[in-house]
């Protein structure tokens, strides 16, 4: 069985919607998906109940800050509906619009006039992130990529580089718990620790109430996924898998294209 339990919607970042997401899983023989949009649940309000023989997991992506890094946590087989999940997504919507109002502001200060309003156009929900000014860029011709938006204004150390005061992990991590869910470390690879860092980030992650590590995130190298196995082991974590997927022009991180679990490790999916 495949499955791919990291993937987004129109309802975040991503750019298809959840019908069109769940058809394209199918397609890439996904026998089950969750959905873990950008700290928000609407994806799951535009579902039908019955998607076929695909099994649908609900999920969630929440941001957290961790010794000034940005920290993305997973939770998988949440309760949408629940008053903790509730009381989360609320939460982090507050502090991501406070975000894009100053992304905007900081936008207009370097001439660059209507951004905000640009970027909430571009949202199909009430998630505003920096791929939708990106987008608004582009298509003001300000830029000719999304690529080239993020490295001029929206990267690292750019304008649009805007820190967040995002709910600590482990209020995250219980809001996560009280729904029902298990929580996840997202693509450990991609905040680029060393080894002693990334390290003590897990060790931080479980003192917190954290249950599991993504191994495998994406297209990954046989080398990174040996060494992030040998971590989740060493660290007595389930192991989770997923695609990241956000379009389908990335082949990288494509629904289903990645590799299978290292052997010798508990798969999140046995708790469900």
């Amino acid at each position: 069985m495949i499955f791919d339990l990291h993937s987004h919607t129109t309802c975040s970042d991503g750019v298809l919607n959840p019908q069109e997401l769940v058809s394209r899983a199918v397609e890439r023989q996904v026998d089950v998906l969750s959905i873990t949009d950008h700290d928000t649940v609407d994806a799951f309000k535009a579902l039908p109940e019955n998607n076929g023989k695909l099994i649908v997991i609900p999920g969630v992506e929440f941001s957290t800050q961790w010794v000034s890094a940005g920290i993305h946590i997973v939770g998988l087989n949440i309760d949408p509906a629940s008053a903790a999940m509730k009381e989360g997504v609320n939460f982090q919507t507050h502090a991501r619009m406070q975000r894009a109002r100053r992304i905007g502001e900081n936008l207009e200060k370097k001439g660059v006039k209507g951004a905000y309003e640009g970027a909430l156009k571009r949202s199909v929900s009430d998630y505003v992130g920096r791929p939708h000014f990106a987008r608004f860029l582009v298509d003001t011709g300000r830029v000719n990529s999304i690529q080239a938006a993020f490295k001029k204004y929206l990267g690292a150390g750019k304008v649009g580089d805007v820190k967040q005061h995002w709910a600590e992990m482990e209020q995250i991590i219980q809001w996560i718990r009280d729904a029902g869910g298990i929580a996840v470390l997202a693509h450990p690879l991609q905040y680029r620790f060393s080894s002693t860092r990334l390290k003590r980030l897990l060790d931080y992650f479980i003192e917190a109430g954290g249950q599991a590590m993504e191994v495998i995130s994406g297209q990954q190298e046989a080398q990174q996924a040996g060494y992030l196995a040998r971590l989740c082991a060493e660290k007595g974590l389930l192991a989770s898998c997923g695609s990241d997927f956000h379009r389908p022009d990335t082949t990288w991180a494509e629904l289903g294209s990645f590799a299978p679990l290292p052997a010798g490790l508990k798969p999140v999916w046995d708790v469900f």
